[in-house]
């Protein structure tokens, strides 16, 4: 099941279990570049950064080692808009991880001024 807005919104800072985590590029997330059509760039207050590609190269050992134990965390992987975070989200759950999807992504975020971002 995807995750939606109000969802995450309703549960950032508020749920220990939950991790945000952002797949796309470095710039992306620092909010030095990004897609011009998103009124902000940056990130969504506390993300883990972890680019896509590398996401897919590591083997299950090493998202452990940096993501935490499986058990214990539940992963939100979202993007731009969706698409890099559902191959994220496949490769998470290949690895044991209890792992959703935020389809609207930052696209959908940044477009909320009412809700926090980080650059």
């Amino acid at each position: 099941m995807d995750v939606t807005t109000e969802e995450l919104a309703a549960r950032l800072g508020q749920d220990p279990r939950l991790v945000v985590l952002d797949v796309r590029t470095p710039q992306e997330f620092e909010g030095v570049a990004g897609y011009p059509c998103d009124p902000r760039q940056g990130h969504i207050p506390g993300a883990v950064h972890l680019e896509v590609n590398e996401l897919l190269g590591l083997d299950d050992a090493e998202l452990r080692e940096r993501l935490g134990d499986p058990a214990a965390v539940e992963l939100v992987a979202y993007c731009h808009s969706g698409s890099r975070s559902a191959m994220a989200v496949a490769r998470l759950l290949s690895a044991g991880y209890d792992a959703r999807n935020y389809p609207g992504s930052w696209h959908e975020w940044s477009a909320e001024p009412g809700l926090p971002a980080e650059s």
